[in-house]
């Protein structure tokens, strides 16, 4: 499949909601995105592991009203109801984002419930020699997938960050020795290609 042309960028301002200090990435992705690339993007930035289900809310500029974006089931796909979850493969962000439109809601994993907000900062020009998506800039560590929310996430700081605490050894060794809350580095951010990422989860089901 041939990468479709763009000629400008969006930048994005990812926020993941009700932690302080702020969890916040800023992206660069090609305004020939859809809302799977978008996800993909989202995912390998913050990063998480794509391992459970997500859904976009976004005001639609055609109609005023929200509507949900994501992985729709057949029932999705069949019933009739006032706000059916829309393939986020068969929708450009272009469509739905502008400096009028710009803020969408993003949630990841409907178990530990993961709140994003997502702001369109700017709609740049593209440059000559950029490989896109790129992260330019963020703050602190995204919490491990599947700790269990927002109250897990508190609770398992307060494990690794105590050498008394009775779960101590058991988390720093779930999370692979280490976990450095404030540490993020956006050099080191690497992208999937999100229709790669597609083809892994859904075989040969028809995109855009």
């Amino acid at each position: 499949m041939q990468k479709k042309k763009f000629m400008r960028v969006y930048q994005f301002r990812v926020t993941l909601n009700e932690i302080n200090p702020l969890i916040w990435r800023q992206i660069h992705v090609p305004e020939s995105y859809s809302f799977w690339d978008l996800h993909i993007a989202i995912q390998d930035v913050m990063p998480w592991k794509d391992y459970h289900l997500h859904e976009f809310k976004i005001v639609n500029p055609k109609t005023s009203n929200v509507v949900r974006i994501g992985i729709p089931d057949e029932e999705d796909l069949i019933e009739e109801t006032e706000c059916p979850l829309l393939p986020g493969w068969n929708l450009n962000i272009l469509d739905y984002f502008s400096l009028n439109n710009t803020k969408a809601d993003y949630l990841y994993d409907f178990g530990d419930n993961w709140q994003h907000t997502i702001i369109l900062e700017k709609i740049l020009p593209k440059k000559d020699g950029v490989k896109y998506p790129v992260c330019i800039a963020g703050e602190r560590a995204c919490p491990p997938e599947d700790c269990g929310g927002i109250g897990g996430y508190f609770e398992f700081l307060e494990a690794i960050n105590n050498s008394y605490h009775e779960q101590h050894e058991e988390m720093l060794t779930w999370t692979g020795g280490k976990f450095d809350p404030e540490y993020f580095e956006p050099r080191k951010v690497k992208f999937w290609n999100p229709h790669i990422r597609f083809k892994i989860a859904f075989g040969d089901k028809k995109r855009i």
